[in-house]
């Protein structure tokens, strides 16, 4: 359960940010903001770094390869695809487009990782997507191609790339992994914009940015990796769908934006296919080969190793070895559980 609630805290952080970046939009450029909210979540953890001592493992040598294409994909590319996509959608409509990224990411982590998909999570994503269809759908047919549904979903398949990828650094430090993609993606971006002749925008603005990139890409992102941690890249993807409900909403309640007959029945699609990928349950006899690696971690079923100095309190990090072990009980592709099926 400690992952789903990471996943669910996670999603709702982010599902907040689209209204409000949409808000932001009208007195900044979607490139430059793009930049400043990632920059914001770097310098935010950099700040919330100072105040708390982290016992987790930091990024390895191995993780960097990894980490650097999660950087491009999503803290680049992802966020200004984004950004330019809500100037030429509404906050709602992209709010649930965004439902798109837990699909793609579930169909990456299945077709390309390997990771285990039962029929239960297909069918969800299948109505994930048909609901997305009917949202995107135009009102006028003689209206023709929209960038703007066509941005997000390259942003949603920049973040799904991003998602795999960082699972397979999931073990390292959330807070650090989530810092240092903030502060080299925001300055990436935030340079790009001004080098495109893009203006200073007011103090006001900035601190905005800053406040809703710390939280709805910062905080989200460190709470994201480590519901990745828990419940692998498929299920973590699944979870964090409830996001564009969420954003959603706020662009209802708060921005006035219209509710119509498509909006309701590509959101009703999406519960349903949310709700399925929610209620899953998977238990088998499973075996779980001799592995070494290193993370923050209790002496529970699976860390039942012996310490040959003072490793600390639980929960404490450092290098351990997994003997042979065959045993059955509910689980998700976590740290532990990459098996095949």
């Amino acid at each position: 359960m400690t992952g789903i609630l990471y996943a669910l805290i996670s999603a709702a952080l982010f599902g907040l940010s689209a209204p409000l970046s949409k808000l932001l939009l009208g007195a900044v450029s979607p490139w430059l903001l793009a930049g400043l909210l990632y920059l914001g979540s770097g310098l935010g953890l950099f700040a919330a770094r100072r105040f708390y001592r982290s016992e987790e493992t930091r990024l390895q040598r191995a993780d960097l390869p990894w980490f650097a294409g999660a950087v491009i994909a999503g803290g680049i590319v992802g966020p200004v695809l984004l950004m330019f996509g809500l100037a030429r959608a509404t906050a709602a409509e992209a709010s649930l487009l965004l439902n798109l990224e837990s699909v793609l990411t579930l169909g990456l982590a299945w077709l390309v990782f390997r990771e285990n998909v039962d029929r239960r999570l297909f069918i969800g994503a299948v109505a994930i997507v048909v609901g997305a269809v009917i949202l995107s759908w135009p009102q006028d047919i003689a209206i023709g191609f929209d960038w703007g549904p066509l941005l997000i979903a390259g942003a949603c398949l920049a973040w799904a790339v991003d998602n795999n990828l960082t699972r397979k650094v999931s073990a390292s430090d959330p807070m650090q992994i989530a810092m240092v993609k903030g502060l080299v993606a925001g300055s990436v971006n935030v340079a790009l914009a001004f080098s495109l002749g893009t203006e200073m925008p007011a103090a006001t603005t900035l601190v905005m940015a800053a406040i809703v990139g710390f939280l709805g890409y910062g905080v989200s992102l460190t709470l994201f990796v480590l519901a990745l941690r828990h419940l692998g890249t498929a299920r973590t993807g699944a979870y964090y769908a409830l996001a564009p409900f969420i954003g959603a909403g706020t662009a209802i309640l708060f921005l006035h934006e219209p509710v119509t007959a498509g909006f309701i029945a590509g959101g009703f699609l999406m519960a349903v296919g949310l709700w399925l990928h929610l209620t899953e349950r998977h238990e088998h006899e499973h075996e779980h080969a001799p592995m070494e690696h290193e993370h923050l971690h209790v002496h529970d079923a699976h860390h039942r190793h012996a310490h040959e100095a003072d490793a600390g309190p639980e929960p404490h990090a450092h290098r351990h070895r997994h003997e042979h072990l065959v045993h059955k009980h509910p689980h998700y592709p976590d740290l532990h559980h990459r098996h095949g099926h």
